[in-house]
């Protein structure tokens, strides 16, 4: 619902900030990671949000670029993983720390991290090995129709990282999403 918000930084605290912007002061929770690069209160800043509701309040989650947005996403999809432990990955360890530990199996890595256990790291490793590079490669890199293709093939229940090797070597020859799509389909079922 609110893709970022850009306004005066009023106050911040490790785990949340009030951000003020058009007369509205925003209380915003965040990682520590995002508090210790955040300036001094009374300075302008920008972070990339994302509203959760539940049945006891709404929460605003703040992120200084989007791909620690997108991580915090994908993290909310592993089984037993919600905000509150996702942002206490991302306070426990750093974005590409963390792309690293996940693409390597490294999961003792992240059961450091407060809150994390063994099984839960185990969780985190198992369910996102897959999909988790896609947030650090450059979307503008493929082209609509790629990108289309790419998550078509991921719902039909297709490997990301082999979609992805298929679709980016197919792209350069197929710009629509039909031939794309087919063509696609095509390599996988060989």
């Amino acid at each position: 619902m609110f893709y970022s918000i850009s306004g005066t930084l009023v106050h911040k605290e490790p785990g949340k900030v009030v951000l003020e912007t058009g007369g509205i002061a925003y209380e915003i929770l965040i990682a520590l990671n995002t508090f210790s690069a955040l300036p001094e209160s009374g300075f302008s800043i920008k972070l990339y949000t994302h509203l959760i509701i539940r049945e006891d309040g709404m929460y605003l989650y703040g992120f200084l670029d989007e791909q620690e947005k997108r991580i915090f996403l994908l993290l909310n999809t592993v089984s037993k993983v919600g905000p509150k432990l996702s942002l206490a990955v991302l306070s426990g360890i750093s974005t590409q720390k963390l792309k690293d530990a996940i693409l390597s199996n490294d999961y003792p890595l992240i059961a450091t991290i407060p809150g994390i256990g063994k099984k839960t790291a185990e969780r985190i490793v198992l369910e996102l090995r897959d999909k988790f590079d896609e947030v650090f490669e450059p979307v503008e890199q493929r082209s609509s129709a790629a990108e289309d293709v790419l998550s078509a093939l991921a719902n039909l229940g297709y490997k990301r990282q082999d979609c992805k090797n298929i679709v980016t070597k197919l792209s350069g020859d197929y710009d629509d999403f039909e031939t794309l799509l087919k063509e696609s389909l095509k390599k996988l079922s060989k």
